[in-house]
């Protein structure tokens, strides 16, 4: 599974010393005005928003400010829809996902699928992350494990996605690594936050037992020392500052999983308007301004652009919908 779980690391690699698809300086065409954020303020998407809006402005990729709009609902689906039936010619709109866009269409959770749209780039990739309270009694991933193969209810784990979502799944992955069998792993008690941030503070409050989100999104915990990392789904160790993490792979559990960051605009915007949004993204790529707001917020430089990033968004929903049908979250 190249695209998604295996090999993204390498891709990153290669990203980080300046690969990626050539392009002119960006065009005339209308600038990018909007970026709409399928979620509420302070997750990863309206961070995605935010952060590429103030790099277009500081770079002068645009000469207006970027406005960043907040629709919540259905975990992406209902910005989805609404740009499907309301703005599908809008040449000035980026639109945030992530893998965890991705695997809500890949499971039938948006309406029309990927045709609906046109996949614009992605800008990095997040990593996720395997976390208890600073308190907790599980000391390493292994002890946690067991407990969830032994005793599957024994646990509450929460994540920003709801069950069957990239959260919950990359959580399953892992039990099911260790040895959980199939018909089992829905034993597992999973609690659904709007965030990893919002999962970490219940956490901290007793009221779940672990949490399972992206490392960009709960890394102010992590820096202040309120939760123990048990593990980070990377082939590799990350870089600094967190490059003391453990990752699941160095403790015997062969389990990745990558959440990148990345844009979609509505399926009817023009040929040359989609290129010219492409050359504006990957102009922001290649600053370093870009490195450093990725590299302080836990994620690693990653371009596809195009073609590509459109090829690779279908070969990642494939791969998707097979791990959800293996570990039963759809048939």
């Amino acid at each position: 599974m190249p695209s998604i779980t295996r090999g993204i690391q390498g891709f990153a690699a290669t990203a980080l010393i300046g690969a990626g698809v050539a392009f002119s300086a960006p065009s005339q065409a209308l600038p990018i005005g909007e970026c709409i954020a399928p979620a509420d303020p302070g997750g990863g998407w309206d961070f995605t928003c935010r952060s590429v809006g103030k790099l277009l402005l500081d770079l002068e990729l645009v000469d207006s400010p970027v406005q960043v709009t907040n629709m919540p609902g259905g975990v992406g689906a209902v910005a989805f829809a609404n740009v499907e039936s309301n703005r599908a010619d809008d040449s000035d709109l980026l639109v945030a996902t992530s893998t965890v866009g991705v695997t809500q269409i890949a499971q039938g959770k948006y309406p029309g699928g990927a045709d609906t749209m046109r996949w614009l780039a992605m800008l990095g990739t997040d990593v996720g992350v395997i976390l208890v309270d600073d308190d907790s009694e599980y000391e390493s991933l292994e002890q946690l494990l067991d407990t969830m193969v032994e005793d599957p209810g024994a646990l509450s784990i929460a994540g920003s996605s709801g069950a069957g979502g990239w959260d919950h799944i990359r959580a399953l992955m892992l039990a099911k690594e260790a040895g959980m069998p199939t018909d089992q792993i829905g034993s597992l008690r999973w609690v659904q936050f709007d965030g990893g941030g919002p999962a970490v503070t219940q956490m901290m409050g007793g009221h779940v037992d672990v949490v399972s989100t992206d490392l960009g999104e709960i890394a102010g915990f992590i820096e202040s020392g309120d939760v123990r990392v048990l593990a980070v789904l990377s082939e590799e160790p990350l870089p600094e500052p967190f490059d003391e993490l453990p990752t699941a792979a160095s403790q015997g559990y062969d389990v990745a999983g990558y959440n990148w960051r990345g844009f979609y605009t509505g399926g009817e915007v023009s040929d040359a308007d989609y290129a010219a949004m492409v050359e504006d993204l990957q102009a922001l790529y290649d600053s370093d301004e870009w490195k450093g707001v990725a590299q302080q917020n836990g994620l690693v430089p990653l371009w596809r652009g195009g073609e590509e990033f459109d090829a690779f968004v279908r070969e990642s929903i494939d791969e998707v919908e097979t791990i959800s049908r293996e570990i039963g979250v759809i048939q």
